[in-house]
């Protein structure tokens, strides 16, 4: 009988024993999730988007520590985030070209919470948000189109023609959209509020474009508002465009092998030009409009963001699966990091 009693208290005591260590390991996960909570969404944050292994990256920029990793649609390129930085819409390329959806992502829950199907294989790419909707090129399509988070509906569209639409940017009064066209090489001008083409002629510019150099792709408006720069991929140049008088009013011949974005500081004083095939990145002074450094990056050298304070640059450098950090006061590359094959688009959360 005492060795029956025995046994019974060795094995209460062994059941205590591993529920004392459930309820440790309980307390350990519950502290650890705490933890994980005051960090997980950081803000400001970057979002990156890693095409081949279709992830939206969210990264601290206070550490460049990796936060969280997020699925979208197959092969995304371009991501933008609303201006109340609740939701980033991601535009789903997909395999040359012809991808099909927008992913919706809750950047607090860290979630997709749409899929986005735009019907047609559209080859979604340039996005950017204006009035709480999301404006994006479907280049198979044909088309510029809006998204409303709201009602979870593509609204609006306008028709391009026949050429290829790679990125687009507002003016700075959101009037006007300007759009690069890789195939017909040009510079499409869009209306923004009624969504038709702008018909003023201007200095033989013709209806609504704008002819620049050869395969133009990155694009911006300086924050002045005044010019339109271009970067052409074909043919190692950048076209400005005075943005009232719709023409070119200058060419700039950069150097690149292939020209992929273009990026002004928020001062109007830089801008920088990435090249996919040299993995350079230039930086011009835009009063002089000359080239005042260019830093080897690595391979392939693709999307930029530039810090809203204007502190630094964001390069990704998709060949080498990393982005480098560019402090734009000494112009030097103070660090790399990590975020996932072949990084491209990139946006701000404020």
């Amino acid at each position: 009988m005492g060795g029956l009693q025995g046994m019974d208290r060795r094995i209460g005591e062994a059941e205590l024993a591993r529920r004392k260590m459930a309820v440790g390991l309980v307390a350990s996960l519950l502290a650890m999730c705490g933890t994980w909570a005051q960090v997980k969404m950081p803000r400001p944050a970057l979002v990156v988007l890693s095409k081949d292994e279709s992830l939206l990256v969210i990264v601290d920029p206070a550490t460049l520590k990796l936060v969280a990793k997020v699925p979208t649609g197959p092969i995304p390129h371009e991501v933008a985030v609303s201006v109340d930085g609740k939701i980033a819409v991601v535009t789903n390329y997909g395999a040359d070209g012809k991808g099909r959806t927008l992913s919706v992502i809750d950047l607090d829950a860290q979630r997709e919470v749409q899929r986005v199907d735009l019907g047609a294989p559209v080859g979604p790419h340039g996005v950017a948000f204006f009035q709480g909707k999301a404006w994006f090129t479907a280049e198979a399509g044909h088309l510029i189109e809006r998204y409303n988070p709201e009602t979870n509906r593509v609204e609006r569209w306008i028709p391009i023609g026949r050429g290829r639409t790679h990125m687009l940017v507002f003016s700075r009064d959101g009037s006007t959209i300007y759009a690069t066209d890789l195939e017909q090489d040009q510079v499409s001008y869009w209306n923004a509020q009624e969504g038709a083409v702008n018909q003023t002629k201007a200095d033989g510019a013709g209806d609504g474009w704008v002819a620049v150099g050869k395969g133009p792709e990155g694009i911006d408006v300086s924050p002045d508002g005044k010019e339109v720069w271009a970067a052409n991929s074909g043919d190692g140049t950048v076209s400005i465009i005075d943005a009232g008088k719709k023409k070119v009013i200058a060419t700039i011949d950069v150097k690149t092998k292939r020209s992929n974005r273009l990026k002004f500081t928020p001062d109007g004083k830089l801008a920088l030009v990435s090249d996919l095939g040299s993995g350079d990145l230039i930086v011009m002074d835009a009063a002089t409009r000359k080239e005042v450094k260019r830093l080897p990056l690595g391979k392939s050298v693709e999307g930029i963001l530039v810090q809203p304070d204007g502190t630094r640059a964001f390069v990704a450098v998709s060949g080498d699966d990393k982005v480098a950090v560019v402090d734009l006061k000494t112009l030097q590359v103070t660090g790399t990091f990590a975020v996932g094959k072949d990084p491209d688009g990139m946006a701000w959360r404020r």
